[in-house]
């Protein structure tokens, strides 16, 4: 309600300075607060937290609110960072952002909010919160394009009843159109990529300062044959085209390589021809460490639409098997890339009823034995 104070999480980017604003505008009683959740390489090339600082101060100066900085540094290393590096060394991908929502921003930052005498906090995720006989709801983002709800999965009833996402009824398009009607200088600066507060640098340089490389063969799965060496299978992902460095090879049917599996045992990368190879597809999978956000855990035997990672179109599944532990998940057609390590989101219509991570990707054939 109007004249609640809310604490934004302003990064420097466009979404979350419109955030602001649409608050400052309906009344509320804004503070703006910049988080610094990465200080290992602060004069690296590729670290952009300085300029994140400065735009996020001009701003909030524009806009008319205090801004506060602070240091998560620390957690982030405990809570997010040396859990997905550990994840790398154990073979499977984590997604690091889906971990710094559930423990930097939701926890680290919406706690520090409280300390200060805040009633919520609010982010520029493309997402919604409902509340419907006091239990809450995490919605999709209307601009399907942008919906993020996939790395909000992991929140709880507590944090959602604290947050607010202004944006969640917005097109990409409306929010930069906002920004550049009011003047916020960074109206066109374009999305940040790459892992959660680290930025846009080179992955396997970047990795390759906390992970031993072990080399081996890259081997076709389509006959066994060598086909070049890899740096070690914790550089690489189920699905991973790129970087691989074995374009030019003159076999086969000239379609590109992709990664299909890692064979830990003889320390081989697996890969195959084509985007559509048979061997990257997988009937179901087997999730762990399951979060549901409502208080009832979702029905077995039930049609549900379901993400094996972000900006995948819904595929219709069914749970079988499920807990708050774990949950097997068979997909209604075969889909691409499960991955181990990265999550599962699972939803009813527009809303996300929470997730897991994936622990290994299933097929019938297998099932049925």
């Amino acid at each position: 309600m109007k004249g609640e104070s809310i604490v934004v999480g302003l990064s420097g980017g466009v979404d979350s300075a419109v955030t602001a604003w649409l608050l400052k505008d309906q009344g509320y009683d804004v503070t703006a607060l910049f988080m610094k959740n990465w200080e290992d390489d602060d004069e690296d090339e590729y670290c952009s937290s300085k300029q994140d600082l400065l735009d996020a101060i001009a701003v909030a100066e524009k806009i008319g609110v205090d801004i506060e900085v602070v240091n998560f540094a620390k957690e982030y290393k405990e809570k997010v960072f040396s859990l997905f590096i550990d994840g790398l060394k154990t073979g499977i991908t984590p997604n690091p952002d889906i971990l710094c929502n559930s423990e930097i921003k939701f926890d680290a930052f919406l706690n520090h909010a409280l300390a200060l005498g805040a009633d919520k906090i609010a982010t520029g995720h493309y997402a919604k919160v409902m509340e419907r006989d006091g239990l809450f709801y995490l919605l999709k983002g209307d601009d399907g394009s942008k919906d993020q709800s996939y790395f909000l999965h992991r929140l709880n009833q507590d944090q959602l009843s604290k947050s607010v996402f202004p944006l969640g009824g917005l097109l990409k398009k409306d929010v930069r159109e906002i920004a550049r009607k009011n003047s916020l200088h960074i109206h066109d600066r374009k999305d940040s990529t790459g892992i959660c507060f680290i930025g846009e640098r080179p992955f396997a340089e970047f990795i390759g300062g906390y992970i031993n490389k072990d080399p081996g063969s890259i081997v076709s799965a389509d006959g066994g044959e060598v086909l070049g060496t890899h740096d070690g299978l914790n550089f690489y992902t189920i699905g991973q085209r790129q970087g691989l460095k074995i374009g030019g090879v003159q076999k086969g049917n000239g379609k590109p390589w992709f990664v299909i599996s890692k064979d830990f045992k003889k320390n081989q990368l697996v890969v195959g021809q084509g985007h559509d190879h048979p061997l990257l597809f997988n009937d179901g999978l087997i999730a762990k460490e399951m979060h549901w956000i409502g208080e009832k855990l979702p029905r077995e035997n039930w049609v549900y639409a379901a993400k094996t990672r972000y900006r995948q179109p819904d595929a219709p599944c069914e749970i079988d098997d499920i807990s708050d532990v774990s949950a097997t998940v068979l997909f209604g057609q075969k889909q691409w890339a499960v991955t181990p390590g990265q999550s599962i989101v699972i939803y009813e219509s527009n809303i996300c009823l929470g997730g897991g991570f994936i622990e290994q990707a299933i097929d019938m054939k297998n099932i049925k034995q």
